[in-house]
């Protein structure tokens, strides 16, 4: 008997630490994704997570003037207003002299679409005796800066733009921090590295995360020769916690480096990137991989490629297929998203960026096959009075929701046999019940109960 009462102690005080690890998830209004684990309990049927890849469309850029070349690399491309911005290395490699052609520089180029880019006659620095060029930086870290728009609200306005890059291989190891008032005009904010710890051959970036109220770094290292990414915070851009590695629970070791890390703008507390993982083994090969993060160290990654080597042409060579660090809206399009991928490193005269489009909250959906399933959420807790979802239905194809509270019940009015079926393809789609819209449960722990047939749905949110 005494044993008996110490199992149920035991028991007792286990349901007790379970419950409270349980505790809802305040999701309050926001938007959210199935790129990670973050509100998932289970799926079940034949109900998956499918990753998409993006479409391939026209060359956008092409590095054919006498100071970029064929290993121009490293490129950022931001929306600044209605102007999208570039910046990206200009350099050139002799394959057969075996060596570079010229120093590398940083060179910027514009576009009102997204699509068709200049390079403006900047006049600024000097290349073989012109300024005629669109070099905007030359000095210490032209080898792989990057820049953003601050966002800050407390910005000063001499630093609206600032950049981050790695020093010369010959000098003091680290990163380095620029500032401009005008996204044109550049100068170190130090004259010395600010982040020391790590490998830094590489695109390392950093970006004003208003969501989490803080600056974030993540720059390449190596662990035990292995090519990884760390990250660090600041409140100020100048000084920095000490970085720490990037978590992916139970995913393999591989080489994994430019990061492309951002926040996602329709979703700005989850953060997405695009690391491009490195394969030695297979003749240098690199491809964009997938991950995402809800508080930017522990990331859930996907395996699969997102541009495979032949999405269109001219990325099976070496490292000439590498994501870039961006991910626009495009003027007059809210149902797509661009990104930007480069092709034919080292290969003749010059290398190219491609565009690609996702549908919007497209990178991962949940995917109900012919038979049917479903994914449950973790308890959640809502602001708002209805559901919506980015779905998109088969001919015959459906999709339900339901409503339960924490156990798993279904909430009277809100069951499967009270929702009104979905046959849609719609970025934004209500969704009805017999119990009307959702202002009682508003502010309670509720589950959502997804039930997906030849249909895929991409985000959803209480508003």
């Amino acid at each position: 008997m005494k044993h008996y009462f110490i199992f149920v102690a035991l028991f007792s005080l286990s349901m007790h630490v379970n419950l409270a690890a349980a505790e809802p998830l305040n999701i309050g209004s926001r938007l959210e994704l199935f790129v990670d684990d973050y509100a998932i309990d289970k799926l079940e049927g034949e109900a998956t997570l499918h990753l998409h890849r993006p479409q391939p469309h026209e060359v956008v850029l092409v590095t054919d003037k006498p100071w970029e070349g064929n290993t121009s690399a490293y490129y950022t491309i931001f929306r600044d207003g209605d102007l999208f911005r570039a910046y990206y290395r200009g350099s050139h490699w002799d394959e057969v002299g075996k060596k570079a052609t010229h120093p590398e520089v940083v060179c910027y180029a514009e576009s009102k679409d997204g699509v068709h880019w200049t390079k403006p006659e900047l006049g600024l620095f000097e290349f073989n005796g012109s300024k005629q060029n669109n070099i905007v930086w030359d000095g210490i870290g032209t080898h792989c800066f990057a820049a953003f728009k601050d966002t800050n609200p407390d910005c000063a306005a001499d630093a609206r733009y600032k950049g981050i890059a790695r020093g010369r291989p010959t000098g003091k190891k680290g990163l380095y921090i620029f500032k401009s008032p005008d996204g044109i005009h550049w100068s170190r904010i130090k004259d010395e590295p600010v982040i020391t710890n790590g490998a830094f051959d590489s695109q390392n970036l950093a970006f004003w995360d208003a969501h989490a109220n803080t600056y974030r770094e993540y720059h390449r290292t190596f662990v035990d020769g292995v090519r990884a990414i760390m990250t660090g915070t600041s409140s100020d851009y100048v000084n920095w916690t000490e970085p720490v590695l990037l978590n992916y629970g139970d995913a393999p070791n591989q080489h994994l480096y430019t990061n492309a890390v951002q926040p996602y703008d329709r979703a700005p507390h989850i953060l997405i990137g695009f690391p491009t993982r490195y394969l030695p083994k297979e003749g240098e090969r690199v491809e964009p991989t997938l991950m995402a993060s809800h508080d930017g160290r522990n990331f859930k990654r996907w395996l699969d490629p997102v541009i495979p080597e032949d999405a269109p042409a001219d990325r099976d060579g070496n490292r000439s297929n590498y994501m870039t660090w961006g991910l626009v809206q495009l003027p007059g399009n809210d149902k797509e998203y661009s990104v930007y991928a480069t092709e034919a490193y080292y290969t003749g005269s010059d290398s190219r960026v491609r565009r690609f489009t996702y549908r919007v909250d497209g990178f991962v959906s949940l995917r109900g096959a012919s038979q049917g399933g479903s994914l449950v959420t973790k308890p959640l807790v809502f602001d708002g009075d209805e559901l919506v979802l980015n779905l998109a239905t088969t001919e015959a194809g459906t999709v339900r929701v339901e409503l339960q509270n924490s156990d798993g019940k279904p909430l009277a009015g809100y069951s499967l046999a009270d929702c009104k079926p979905l046959q849609e393809d719609s970025i934004k789609q209500a969704v009805a019940w017999s119990g009307g819209d959702l202002s009682s449960l508003a502010g309670k722990p509720v589950r959502v109960r997804i039930e997906v047939k030849d249909a895929d749905i991409y985000s959803f949110k209480f508003e």
